[in-house]
């Protein structure tokens, strides 16, 4: 086992030797969405680095941070190759919720495609809270889980070939567009990912570089640290409150173990 496949186990603690199959594929990525963290901290304090392999690694498994689409999905990519999944990295355009249009960032989200006995999957655990916790087959299947509804459509547009679309639990009463993906847009190598991070960090549209956003699941639901509040789901109940730079620093540390 090398050092990367033990290390990530230890941080979504995993049992070691327990061997990685499809079937229990559901329970690493509920486990990797509880301890990965998605966040923009280095967007925003303006200390991101090359992006290479061994930077992810030490970002993620050696320093316990966690990061944006392109850090999660990239770090569970190397991890299903590292135990024989026939995985892939893809780009995607996010659909703007509160605009109602495409994101004029362009094919700036990552997500991974995987094959298992000739079935195509997507999997996300990079889209903030909005993951599906289990693999969505591309043939409009729908999954359910305990984060809500998923399905990939064949959707022909100038932005690919495929769309996911979510239904969230407690949130959601209609499916509505989370992103278009080229199922052929393949990234072959991690270092093409600097040119999305770039954009990321300095595009005037987009969402990561204007306020820091803390967020992960947790078993009964989800925390956020977004600018000015922090937000909690329980159980389908949802409590807000707004907080100064301080109250947020302590519970970045607290929540997060993050010293902002």
């Amino acid at each position: 086992m090398t050092v990367m496949n033990e290390m990530f186990r230890k941080r979504i603690e995993f049992p070691r030797d327990e061997p990685i199959h499809f079937d229990n594929l559901e329970t690493i990525l509920e486990k990797t969405a509880l301890a990965l963290p998605f966040e923009n901290v280095r967007i925003m304090n303006g200390s991101t680095t090359e992006f290479t392999e061994e930077s992810l690694k030490e970002k993620i498994l050696d320093r316990n941070e966690g990061g944006l689409c392109y850090d999660l999905n990239s770090i569970l990519y190397l991890f299903l190759l590292e135990n024989g999944f026939d995985a892939r990295i893809i780009r995607a355009v996010v659909f703007n919720q509160t605009h109602q249009k495409w994101s004029e960032t362009g094919k700036t989200h990552i997500a991974i495609l995987l094959r298992e006995k000739g079935r195509q999957y997507l999997v996300d655990t990079g889209f903030g809270i909005n993951i599906p916790l289990k693999p969505v087959p591309l043939d409009g299947d729908t999954i359910s889980s305990r984060n809500g509804e998923f399905k990939v459509q064949k959707e022909d547009s100038e932005h690919g070939d495929y769309c996911l679309y979510l239904k969230l639990k407690h949130k959601d009463k209609e499916w509505k567009k989370g992103y278009a993906f080229d199922s052929t847009d393949t990234v072959h190598k991690l270092s093409d990912l600097n040119e999305i991070q770039q954009i990321i960090a300095s595009h005037p549209a987009s969402g990561f570089n204007k306020r820091l956003i803390i967020t992960r699941l947790t078993d009964k639901g989800s925390v956020t640290l977004a600018g000015n509040s922090a937000t909690t789901w329980t159980d389908g109940r949802m409590e807000k409150e707004e907080i100064d730079d301080s109250h947020f620093k302590k519970l970045a540390k607290e929540m997060f173990g993050f010293t902002l």
